[in-house]
């Protein structure tokens, strides 16, 4: 993990004012719908695990993955200062795991904004995922390209094609590599 962003970091991150270049509402709405159960990798303090549970509605659920406990215990304080706590499942990865096994083939979308980057094995993290997804799932990869060049982002798409996931569309994301892929294959 050689740039893991430090948890302290997590307060701007979380900031209302980024809405402004990264609205969460705009990007996942084409992708998140009521009752769905749907992961945040790398979720921070919350910036769009918070959206994710209002639209995920009373039935659904957002699963709220990462590393560090301070970020995780700060979502979970501004999730219920919004009233969607009952929405949120938190789940602290360890350096090499998600911690999801048991949650094989039930997440309909999985979101990973700028975050694989900071991952040393990229492979086995999009492996995990794609065992996370339902088929057909999809997964959104959002890295910033300030920390990731082309170059970068095409091996870790081509990493997830190798898996048995493919491309389906290309959002435009302001200063970022973006790519959404859908669950095919099996592992």
């Amino acid at each position: 993990m050689s740039r893991v962003c430090p948890w302290w970091l997590g307060y701007l991150l979380a900031n209302p004012i980024r809405k402004l270049i990264h609205d969460p509402g705009k990007l996942l709405r084409p992708f998140i719908a009521d009752g769905m159960i749907v992961a945040d990798i790398g979720s921070g303090m919350g910036f769009f695990s918070l959206p994710m549970a209002a639209l995920v509605g009373n039935k659904g659920k957002v699963v709220c993955v990462d590393l560090q406990e301070k970020m995780l215990s700060s979502l979970i304080k501004r999730a219920k200062k919004a009233g969607v706590l009952d929405r949120i499942v938190t789940r602290r990865a360890q350096k090499d795991s998600l911690n999801m096994e048991d949650m094989a083939g039930s997440a309909d979308f999985v979101l990973a904004f700028a975050v694989v980057h900071e991952v040393p094995d990229q492979e086995r993290l999009l492996q995990e995922i794609h065992r996370l997804l339902k088929q057909n799932g999809c997964l959104l990869i959002s890295e910033p390209k300030g920390h990731v060049t082309r170059q970068e982002f095409s091996r870790t798409i081509s990493l997830a094609l190798a898996i048995g996931f493919k491309t389906a569309s290309t959002p435009s994301i302001w200063r970022e590599h973006s790519m959404v892929l859908v669950k095919t294959a099996g592992l």
